[in-house]
């Protein structure tokens, strides 16, 4: 990519050169970083478009005080938690329905209809399927820093970027983090055996 502020003048100017640059640039990244929140390939295509098209329209708004990259992929964990989130309405929506007796219900598990993710290969879905629900059930600010670093491999101090969190408060989240999730899937495991 060439120098950064003369690129993004390009991409301020509206150029289709340099926004074709930066879709060559950052398409396979930000899908990687989409399908590590959320683990469904034709979801995470979706959410990459809609972050390339946010990118696209308030470009003019980036005034440069971080990296290019860093501000997408802010952009990007924000679709993707905002995608999070209305599934979970909508899972809360339709629960309320069944007890209504409106609905049979949303399969728990409808999030995770394919799971392949490039940086996890585990042979059992059922496995990694229960992971992310797990993943899916921390608190927001855990939730994100756990999933950049374990599952879109970015470093601590890539998440503080993005994050705009303090290395130790990332650290201390992380901790966090692993500790409930540790607890979540012993808690997990124990009831199915």
């Amino acid at each position: 990519m060439t120098n950064q502020d003369e690129f993004i003048r390009k991409l301020k100017k509206g150029s289709e050169a340099a926004f074709a640059e930066l879709l060559d640039e950052y398409q396979q990244k930000v899908f990687h970083t989409c399908i590590s929140f959320v683990p469904n390939k034709e979801d995470a295509e979706d959410i990459a478009q809609e972050v390339f098209l946010e990118v696209y329209r308030s470009v003019h708004k980036f005034k440069g005080n971080s990296k290019l990259s860093t501000w997408i992929y802010k952009i990007c964990t924000n679709k993707c938690l905002e995608f999070i989130r209305k599934k979970n309405a909508k899972k809360r929506f339709a629960f309320m329905q069944t007890i209504l007796g409106d609905e049979i219900p949303l399969d728990k598990t409808s999030f995770f209809t394919e799971f392949n993710h490039p940086g996890i290969l585990l042979e059992n879905k059922e496995k990694s399927e229960t992971i992310f629900l797990a993943i899916n059930t921390l608190p927001e600010s855990q939730r994100v820093v756990f999933t950049l670093a374990k599952i879109d491999g970015k470093s601590y101090q890539e998440i503080v970027e993005i994050t705009g969190k303090s290395l130790s408060s990332v650290e201390s989240i992380m901790f966090r983090a692993k500790k409930n999730l540790q607890k979540k899937l012993e808690n997990f495991y124990k009831n199915e055996s």
